[in-house]
């Protein structure tokens, strides 16, 4: 009996312990403030990465023109373009506009981020981001880039109201960190499932950081011990979320220490950041007034109240918020393999388009082997000299550099062409158009150009098998890659 009422009295000092520092009503002012300065922080890097690679990708010279791209979509898709892909480039896919739509994005993250005139500035950043989603074609087919879009626009209704906007952002939370779990589960990579998928991503990821040369040699215990805390980390904790405060906090603390690891060994541009962002709406005042100075969080609660919203946008963000949880719940439901009945289903197409009912999952099958993509050129056939890329790998001796928050958009580009033939990557053979042709946009996205002078008379592309060094062959030769060549992923072609 003693026993059984000692018992019941922790569980109650430990219910107690959970409800302790429970919030009141407008208790999110310092973490919408917070969370909408951080949101601006990443918009500014995403639109300012993407505007000095635009014309490169995308321009009248670039790989995959957009106003060939706007033309082609216009014959096909009819009126329905406007619904299927919406963005401002149907008005106009000029060089200028492009650039006009990257820069003025970056400007207003930077009014954002300084609190001028919030709410307007985030109906057009989401506007213009979701216009270069749709515009950046193949190169803005990023699960980021969606999940950018998604966030833009919670946090549009955050800045309107906040309790729906935190429960939304708690939701994506969530769903994207459960769904990153499951997809490694049910994809059926046997990597995942007897946790050896470490063994191989720090050397096949995209663009690893130099420390991930170091994490690659990590013992294969550790390695293990490493892949069942991620994935923990994406299956367990996200339902802390629902959870009283102190639990939803270690749910917090859980997933910001992932994505600081990926970040660490792994170049993910503003991915990382942007759930690192999202992790804030997991916290409430109480929490950052804590651990804040007075100072602080005084001047975030000046400059944070916004004028109130009248009842009928109040209602409206109510409907849109209860429309994207039955939404992305009815999409969860199907990312678990049910099968919805065609109603359903039609539900979640519809809103499809608009980037706020999108599903997420990174790194679902591990790569085992890292093929890369060398392009040469060359003006006789004969002697051949390589391009080198700006992050990628490409000589042996170069460390793997730093770019977060900037995201390469070709080089990540030639990460996927290298899981698939040349055929199934259309922009491909039009970069090697551009480099024969010479065009100063595209030989701009690289680092090195041997041919500055002049345009090649041939380009071809190499294939090679990279695998990071060993302690002992760095030691001795410096060198922080191997590579043998496998053969030609592209033959030698001319303008010819």
């Amino acid at each position: 009996m003693n026993y059984a009422r000692k018992h019941a009295s922790a569980l109650a000092q430990f219910a107690r312990w959970l409800r302790e520092g429970s919030y009141a009503p407008g208790d999110y002012q310092i973490t919408s403030w917070l969370f909408l300065r951080a949101l601006g922080l990443i918009y500014f890097s995403a639109f300012v990465s993407f505007g000095v690679q635009a014309m490169g990708l995308i321009g009248s010279h670039g790989i995959v023109p957009l106003a060939d791209f706007v033309n082609a979509a216009n014959h096909q898709l009819g009126p329905e373009r406007y619904w299927l892909m919406p963005m401002l480039f149907w008005l106009n896919s000029s060089d200028f506009f492009i650039q006009a739509v990257c820069w003025a994005g970056a400007g207003l993250s930077l009014l954002l981020v300084a609190n001028i005139l919030p709410r307007l500035n985030l109906l057009l950043l989401y506007v213009f981001y979701l216009s270069l989603v749709y515009g950046g074609q193949v190169f803005m087919s990023f699960q980021w880039d969606i999940l950018l879009a998604d966030m833009g626009f919670l946090g549009l209704l955050l800045s309107i109201a906040q309790k729906p906007g935190i429960l939304l952002l708690r939701w994506l939370t969530f769903r994207f960190m459960f769904l990153s779990g499951v997809v490694k589960i049910a994809s059926g990579d046997p990597s995942w499932r007897d946790f050896s998928a470490l063994t191989y991503h720090f050397e096949t990821q995209p663009l690893p950081t130099p420390l991930a040369w170091y994490a690659d040699h990590f013992s294969a215990g550790a390695l293990a011990l490493m892949t069942l805390a991620c994935l923990f980390i994406e299956l367990v904790l996200p339902f802390l979320i629902f959870f009283p405060r102190r639990l939803r906090f270690a749910a917090a603390f859980g997933i910001l220490l992932l994505q600081a690891t990926i970040a660490l060994t792994g170049n993910y541009n503003f991915f990382n950041l942007s759930v690192m962002a999202l992790c804030l709406a997991l916290f409430d005042d109480a929490a950052f007034i804590s651990v804040a100075s007075r100072q602080v969080t005084d001047f975030i609660r000046k400059n944070a109240p916004l004028k109130p919203p009248g009842k009928i946008a109040t209602r409206t963000v109510g409907a849109l918020a209860a429309f994207i949880i039955l939404a992305t719940s009815l999409q969860l439901v199907m990312a678990l393999g049910a099968k919805l009945p065609v109603p359903l289903a039609a539900l979640v197409e519809i809103a499809a388009p608009l980037r706020v009912v999108s599903t997420y999952g990174p790194f679902a099958v591990m790569t085992k082997q890292r093929n890369e993509i060398i392009i040469e050129g060359s003006d006789d056939g004969m002697h051949w000299e390589e391009y080198g890329f700006q992050y990628k790998p490409g000589d042996v001796m170069r460390r793997p550099p730093w770019n977060i928050p900037h995201q390469p958009r070709l080089d990540w580009q030639f990460w996927f062409a290298a899981l698939e033939p040349p055929t199934r990557n259309p922009w491909f053979a039009n970069f090697l158009q551009r480099l024969l042709e010479g065009q100063p946009e595209v030989t701009a996205l690289l680092q090195t150009n041997p041919f500055f002078n002049h345009p090649p008379h041939y380009v071809r592309a190499l294939f090679y098998d990279y695998r990071f060094s060993t302690p002992e062959e760095k030691t001795e030769s410096g060198a922080w890659w191997d590579r043998r060549l496998i053969g030609t992923y592209y033959p030698s072609v001319s303008l010819k």
